[in-house]
């Protein structure tokens, strides 16, 4: 492994760099449905405006590849035949595609790249997802592996469970490949079948508050809740052999079994059973523009996170719970894997400039921490060029 350490001279890629590919891939966001895709239920992300850039060229070297973070002015370089897990972060999310890719059978050769991230990390918005698939959708360009973009969805995901070790579902990494600008997806997890919804936010748009925070139990407790349903969902199947996922399961099943389950996973099973029912709700409120009913969805899926799915945090309610009342916020509650990232809004355009000073402020003399306001509109999935 190259050591960030070393002088970035030593990489004579760098400059100049003439790309064969640029990639541009999206972070995302997820209206409603969170801790649902791993369950194999429905979720309602979108890729937004907010991307991942890569540029991608063969080096000429049988294996030798390396890669440039700009954005944590980081370098790192490896063998295509003889490479392990790294203790940086990042540098995991690269190899896990690589290494996913091998497993296919495509052969790849020693390559260069250049990677510069203009999406806030940690913000919950699937920098990770942004950073496998655009990687992917780059390697596969540059050395015509014939991958379809479900392909490399798939391989996405699995390199961050495989790889990385963080048990993601799919969600992730569809949206930030499949999206359409202006649309959102009604994703079934299961079946992988999408209804693209126009995103008519009328005078509205979304607007993510960045607690700035992470707290250190996040990954750990991520695995632990699918654990957790995974657990609930082998006595469900001891007892019903049809049920295959969560969502084969009602709240009359869930009764019924009630006393072979803990309360935590009592509590996990409902809050999934819940979140599901509110997807496919919200989808059709978001088709006929009814925003404030839409709205009162999203506080409802936030209270579930919070308190039957326990992933929420203080900062995170207290950003939520500021909102309320506010008779032009439609709609507010945590977004992504939760204990930190950030909330997403919907609200009058018009009173976004205001509003985001006002709750900045407030949430600073709370926490003594200034969070970050960002404007999101639904984009398109990851773009490739080849130059």
């Amino acid at each position: 492994m190259q050591k960030a350490g070393q002088n970035m001279e030593e990489f004579l890629f760098i400059s100049p760099f003439n790309a064969d590919v640029r990639v541009a891939s999206p972070g995302r966001i997820n209206l409603i449905g969170e801790h649902t895709d791993y369950n194999l239920g429905y979720v309602l992300p979108t890729a937004i405006d907010k991307k991942i850039y890569f540029e991608l060229k063969k080096n000429g070297s049988p294996s030798t590849c390396n890669i440039l973070s700009e954005t944590f002015n980081s370098r790192l370089s490896f063998d295509l035949n003889n490479f392990e897990k790294s203790q940086v972060t990042w540098e995991n999310y690269i190899l896990g595609v690589v290494n996913e890719i091998q497993k296919k059978g495509k052969f790849l050769q020693g390559f260069d790249c250049k990677i510069n991230s203009k999406l806030p990390i940690g913000a919950g918005i699937s920098s990770s997802a942004a950073l496998e698939c655009g990687l992917a959708a780059g390697l596969n360009e540059l050395f015509d592996l014939e991958l379809t973009k479900e392909e490399i969805v798939i391989l996405s995901q699995a390199a961050e469970n495989n790889f990385v070790g963080s048990n993601c579902g799919i969600m992730d990494q569809y949206a930030s490949v499949m999206s359409k600008k202006e649309h959102l997806i009604l994703l079934d997890c299961l079946s992988l079948e999408a209804e693209f919804i126009p995103a008519n936010f009328k005078t509205c748009k979304m607007l993510l508050i960045d607690t700035k925070v992470s707290h250190s139990l996040a990954d750990g407790e991520y695995n632990s809740r699918r654990k957790e349903c995974e657990t609930a969902l082998a006595i469900f199947q001891k007892n019903d052999t049809a049920i295959q996922s969560l969502r084969d399961v009602n709240l009359a099943t869930l009764e019924k079994y009630k006393t072979q389950l803990s309360e935590k996973e009592y509590n996990r099973v409902l809050y999934v059973l819940q979140e599901n029912k509110r997807v496919l709700k919200g989808s059709e409120l978001l088709k006929t523009g009814k925003l404030e009913d839409f709205g009162e969805l999203m506080y409802q899926s936030h209270t579930g996170l919070r308190d039957l799915y326990e992933v929420s945090c203080p900062e995170l309610d207290f950003l939520v719970n500021y909102t309320k009342g506010k008779n032009y916020i439609y709609g507010s509650r945590m977004m992504g894997g939760g204990f930190g990232g950030c909330t997403i809004n919907i609200m009058e355009e018009s009173k976004i400039e205001k509003f985001s000073l006002e709750v900045s402020q407030a949430y600073s003399a709370e926490f003594g921490i200034t969070p970050d306001t960002i404007t999101v509109t639904p984009g398109e999935g990851t773009f490739v060029e080849r130059l």
